[in-house]
């Protein structure tokens, strides 16, 4: 299998600065381009303080600048993570991130740049149609606008038990915008685990927008697969969901984005064999591929499948993408030949000759 890509940057770990990931890509009216993501604080546990800095190319992401902090942790806020980029209708810049709280709570926020990222408004709760505080996962590059305009954040959902600090395996709901970001509802649909003795449940999920107008709802699970399931209307209800056995996974998150007139899917594929030594650090988030196919054929092949990562000594995980005129930006954790994944962030330039 070809390998693809060239590093065009790395940010690791420092004193300071334990991990270094979950970020998202904007390109700015001026042709630049922003990379936003967390920075951990005194650890690298997603408990621990964490802040969203951002990096910026002016020459198509060969070059960056040192990091900046974009937003701190509010004075009550245990932090701030997994941040995505989304551009609104109104030519906004939207900024999604987790605030974790002191309860044990997640809340999704957003907020808005109408001037290029100079300047942003107050963070607002996304999830104020909710009766009750939960922990919720909304990860980095995730929130999908739709061609009809309508902004959809796919969430993992996992109960908080009452007086207790377990969770509940993960189930998955869905936020939505009509009015560009400003109001939020839920669907009234969630999506459950139908197997009883399932460890994780239904995590992390994605979304893509397929060239028929249906949603492809993409979902990481402990059950050896991507599961995925479907929407017909705008994501209101959903097919159920059923393994999708060309992705084979451990519990990691694919990214599917398109690519000129190419869907691409970066995933791991599960490496848990009994031919294998354990690498148990790393989750299994080794080795990391590209799947592509054009966007208006219906199944992935494995004639066009890419390594990204092939060193199996190092993990890789939580990717996000920007779409260049001949070119795919890829950033993503590395374990930078430490013992977790969780660790730096790595830049990576695919170009699109590569690939045909």
């Amino acid at each position: 299998m070809k390998k693809v890509g060239r590093k065009v940057h790395l940010m690791a770990p420092e004193s300071s600065v334990r991990r270094i990931g979950e970020g998202s890509f904007i390109r700015l009216n001026d042709g630049s381009i922003l990379f936003a993501f967390t920075e951990f604080l005194g650890g690298r546990e997603d408990e621990d303080i964490a802040r969203i800095s951002f990096i910026s190319s002016t020459d198509e992401g060969e070059n960056w600048s040192e990091r900046t902090v974009l937003f701190e942790k509010g004075k009550n806020d245990v932090n701030i993570m997994s941040f995505s980029f989304l551009r609104m209708g109104n030519g906004d810049i939207g900024a999604f991130y987790i605030v974790k709280n002191s309860d044990g709570s997640d809340t999704i926020v957003m907020r808005r740049s109408s001037d290029e990222g100079k300047t942003w408004s107050e963070p607002q709760n996304c999830l104020d149609a909710l009766e009750r505080p939960d922990y919720f996962i909304l990860n980095n590059d995730r929130p999908l606008k739709l061609k009809n305009g309508r902004i959809i954040l796919p969430l993992a959902r996992h109960t908080i038990y009452d007086n207790s600090q377990e969770l509940s395996v993960g189930e998955l709901v869905f936020f939505y915008s009509d009015d560009d970001g400003y109001s939020w509802k839920k669907t009234e649909q969630e999506l459950k685990t139908p197997f009883p003795n399932d460890k994780i449940g239904f995590q992390e999920p994605g979304l893509y927008e397929l060239a028929d107008g249906r949603i492809w709802c993409y979902i990481r699970t402990l059950l050896g697969y991507q599961y995925e399931c479907y929407s017909e209307d705008n994501g209101e209800t959903w097919s159920t969901p059923e393994p999708n056995v060309f992705f084979s996974s451990p519990a990691s998150p694919m990214s599917v984005k398109p690519f000129k007139d190419l869907t691409v899917a970066i995933f791991n594929p599960i490496p848990e064999h009994i031919l294998r030594d354990d690498d148990a650090e790393f989750w299994g988030r080794t080795p990391y591929v590209m799947a592509i196919k054009k966007k208006d054929e219906s199944n992935f092949t494995q004639e066009k499948l890419f390594y990204l990562e092939d060193d199996l000594n190092n993990g890789y995980c939580y990717p996000a993408t920007l779409e260049g005129e001949d070119y795919l930006l890829i950033a993503y954790y590395h374990s930078n030949n430490t013992d977790c994944c969780l660790n730096s962030t790595k830049i990576i330039k695919v170009m699109y000759e590569e690939l045909i």
